[in-house]
């Protein structure tokens, strides 16, 4: 099959299309997100050692549910800088700030790969299934080791290996089959990109960093049925969407039928929970 070349620039705009799209579905699912994530996230937490007075960096920060937990734990002596390439969804990030009363959030639209921030002027950096989709992820590293201060932690979500993930991993085997679409080279950004053993070890450690601490946490997804995950992950999954982006209206009814029907293996009389693992890895800028 004939490939094209990696385009960062088309692949960044993409990202950015896609999510100025599901920024409202990402946010009506947001409860769901939350009970999904929220184990895994509070562990993100706890490794950034994030502590009252901290100034934190929420990178692809989305609707900012992780955002809202940091600020929390932050307390009003402290803040979070909560950045996207999506100016859509950060508007969902800043309306729950201002619900929840937190005056210790900012917003600010912004390339990962290339942060508009001082040099070491946060304690933490944090990214919740968000690093894994930066097109050069070893600037993105660089940046946020530029921007820590000596002895301030970075603290990621990753998903682990797709056989761990099969909620995810066969929505999009059977989009790529479907779609014509090869599988990615090694080193480019998708949701499996650093699950595998020692990746997102090895990758903090080229940027600089050290106590590296990686960690797997078993985060099943649960729904009442297989259909309503898909339901879930149709609304909100933009890279679901723009890999069937190629194919006409009937080939995409047929993709989600299939995944449909595949995701039933993973209901019983209890439900449907789909597997899920994830890594919480976390780092530290030397002093």
């Amino acid at each position: 099959m004939p490939t094209t070349a990696f385009d960062p620039a088309a692949y960044k705009r993409t990202t950015r299309e896609q999510w100025q799209e599901a920024a409202d579905a990402w946010h009506r699912w947001g409860p769901t997100l939350e009970q999904w994530l929220g184990p895994a996230t509070e562990l993100m937490l706890d490794q950034a050692r994030i502590a009252p007075g901290a100034r934190v960096l929420d990178l692809a920060a989305g609707a900012g549910g992780q955002t809202i937990a940091a600020a929390r734990r932050v307390g009003p002596t402290g803040s979070v800088v909560a950045t996207d390439i999506s100016p859509a969804i950060l508007e969902f990030a800043a309306s729950e700030a201002r619900a929840a009363g937190l005056a210790n959030v900012e917003v600010r639209e912004m390339d990962g790969e290339n942060l508009d921030l001082e040099d070491e002027s946060f304690d933490a950096v944090i990214s919740r299934v968000g690093l894994i989709y930066f097109p050069d992820r070893q600037r993105a590293l660089h940046e946020i080791h530029r921007v820590l201060r000596p002895g301030g932690r970075i603290s990621a979500i990753v998903y682990s290996t797709a056989d761990r993930n099969a909620f995810f991993s066969i929505p999009v085997s059977i989009i790529r089959r479907i779609a014509g679409l090869p599988a990615p080279a090694p080193g480019l950004p998708g949701p499996f990109s650093l699950g595998g053993q020692g990746v997102l070890d090895s990758a903090y450690a080229d940027a600089g960093f050290d106590d590296v601490d990686v960690r797997p946490l078993d985060a099943p997804l649960r729904f009442s049925s297989a259909a309503e995950c898909v339901r879930f992950e149709r609304e909100s999954f933009g890279a679901l969407h723009a890999m069937l982006a190629t194919v006409g209206p009937a080939e995409r009814d047929q993709a989600w039928r299939e995944i449909e029907a595949d995701l039933r293996q993973f209901e019983s009389r209890d439900g449907f929970e789909g597997p899920c693992q994830l890594l919480i890895g976390s780092a530290r800028r030397p002093s």
